[in-house]
C-alpha cells in the first residue's frame, strides 16, 4: 500500500467583489486576518481564520474564472446557533431558516454580500 500524498486542507478560497468589505464582514463574524498581501500586481490575497485553527478562508477578487454567488460548502461551527443567526441577520445578510431537528444540531445557512453561501451548525 502506498502512503497518501495528501494530509489535510489548509485554505479554502472564496471569490468576492469587494475585498475590504468582505474582510470587514468576516472580522465581525470572528475571523482574524493572518495575511493581507498583494502577491503580484492586481492579485491581493486575504487569509483569515478562527483563532489558532489550521484551516483558513482566503478572500480573492472575483473574475471570469472565479464567479461570486457560489455555494461554498463551507461549514462553520458555533456554540450558539440562535445568537449567530441573529448576528448574521443584524449584519443585513440573508440568513436562512434556523433548522431545529431532533436528529441534527441546530443549523442555518447565510449568504455574504456577494451571495456566496455558508453553513453554520451548533457544536
Amino acid at each position: 500500500m502506498t502512503t497518501p500524498s495528501f494530509t489535510g486542507i489548509r485554505t479554502v478560497a472564496v471569490p468576492v467583489t469587494d475585498l475590504d468589505r468582505a474582510k470587514a464582514l468576516f472580522e465581525q463574524l470572528g475571523l482574524s486576518t493572518r495575511m493581507d498581501e498583494e502577491l503580484q500586481p492586481g492579485f491581493r490575497w486575504i487569509e483569515m481564520a478562527f483563532g489558532n485553527t489550521p484551516t483558513s478562508l482566503a478572500l480573492v477578487a472575483t473574475g471570469p474564472e472565479l464567479p461570486v454567488g457560489v455555494d461554498t460548502g463551507i461549514r462553520i461551527t458555533t456554540g450558539d446557533a440562535r445568537a449567530a443567526h441573529a448576528q448574521v441577520a443584524a449584519l443585513g445578510l440573508e440568513a436562512g431558516e434556523l433548522l431545529d431537528w431532533d436528529t441534527a444540531p441546530l443549523m442555518f445557512s447565510f449568504a455574504d454580500h456577494d451571495g456566496n453561501r455558508f453553513y453554520v451548525a451548533q457544536h
